[in-house]
């Protein structure tokens, strides 16, 4: 009985081992993989801020990241509801559990105090080796390939006021020729894909299969960060917000679903998003692109000639301006120390993936707006 009782011992303390081990080589294959990605540097497609790209991040990008949204992200597309969002909290009561069911084998004396270490350890071993993993292959690569602008030839400078007023007046004319008043629905889901398929037609780079958006069904996790959207490189979803005022989900969907083509720099995806938005055939969506950009080159503008500003905010019909208005209120509930903290974090992952920028790439669509428009 003894005999029996050290070798089951011995083969349980084998398994852990073995979660561990396979823990450290996916470890280990994400590191790699980073280290090809950052390794050798490109050409610079801009001067300052968004930083370079590798040779091999681009093969990348472009051979291998295809598969794994075509295969792996259609796999997770089947499901109508967001399947990270249902692991994370699914995860999250499995990992209480499991915890605490070897803390009471412990206490019980049924497991040693080492053998409930070793299974906590290498469960955790483990685990964070499968997201560093895919985090790393359905996204992390990606960072390092060339800039969407680049293959757009645009030329991307400093502009003066001006040439920003002019680009805020067109976008105010836009604005309110195609203002919608429609609330949101989940058709908007298939119509994103759509918008982002026919952008495929005009920019090859942007071609290939989209998997469905998805709204996070407590869209509250991402209100309380202050994010319209997310992309899960663990699932390979577009995730965004529905609890957000309606104007803004068609292009937080596209932005999202840029995510999907390996255009993971920030500034691109808001970019790639507008031109969906208003490439689009439906009216909800063209609104959506023009008023987000209106709203960056706006807020551009205001902060170098306030009254221009104004002057064009006063130009917009009543539902836009009552829009504004309604988003407004709507993340100023979530103002507070989650939200700093969000954003505190947010910044610091941007700038470990080479956007020395920060959060503040996001703004750095007004300037491939500017490129776009006097191209």
């Amino acid at each position: 009985m003894e005999k029996q009782f050290v070798k089951g011992r011995k083969e349980l303390h084998k398994n852990y081992a073995v979660r561990a081990i396979i823990g450290v080589i996916l470890l280990a294959a994400a590191g790699v993989l980073q280290l090809a990605a950052r390794g050798g540097t490109g050409s610079r497609l801009y001067a300052e801020g968004v930083g370079g790209f590798s040779a091999f991040g681009e093969w990348y990008a472009t051979t291998v990241y295809p598969y794994i949204v075509g295969i792996y992200g259609r796999i997770c597309g089947i499901f109508s509801f967001s399947v990270v969002e249902i692991s994370l909290y699914i995860g999250i009561i499995w990992m209480i559990l499991y915890t605490a069911s070897h803390i009471m084998a412990a206490i019980r004396r049924t497991e040693t105090r080492k053998a409930a270490a070793g299974a906590w350890f290498s469960a955790a071993c483990l685990i964070l080796g499968i997201l560093a993993f895919l985090y790393t292959a359905c996204c992390g690569v990606n960072y390092y390939r060339r800039p969407f602008s680049g293959y757009l030839e645009l030329e991307v400078r400093d502009s003066t006021v001006e040439e920003l007023a002019d680009l805020c007046e067109y976008l105010t004319e836009k604005v309110n020729e195609t203002v919608d008043t429609s609330p949101y629905n989940r058709t908007w889901n298939t119509e994103g894909q759509l918008a982002m398929s026919a952008l495929g037609e005009t920019f090859p780079q942007l071609a290939g299969y989209y998997p469905r958006p998805k709204p996070l069904t407590v869209s509250w996790i991402l209100s309380v960060q202050q994010l319209s959207g997310i992309y899960s490189p663990f699932t390979v979803e577009a995730n965004y917000n529905q609890a957000m005022t309606d104007y803004n989900i068609p292009h937080a969907i596209c932005h999202e679903l840029s995510h999907l083509r390996g255009f993971m720099r920030e500034d691109e995806a808001n970019f790639i998003g507008y031109l969906a938005c208003i490439g689009s055939e439906n009216p909800s969506f063209r609104y959506s692109g023009y008023l987000t950009g209106w709203i960056y080159a706006g807020n551009a503008l205001a902060a170098q000639d306030r009254e221009t500003y104004m002057a064009l905010y006063m130009r917009l019909n009543e539902q836009t301006q009552a829009h504004l208005a309604a988003n407004n209120a709507f993340w100023d509930r979530y103002e507070g120390k989650v939200a700093e903290v969000a954003n505190q974090m947010n910044d610091t992952y941007l700038k470990i993936n080479s956007q020395t920028d920060g959060v503040k790439s996001y703004g750095r669509m007004v300037d491939l707006m500017l490129a776009y428009y006097r191209q």
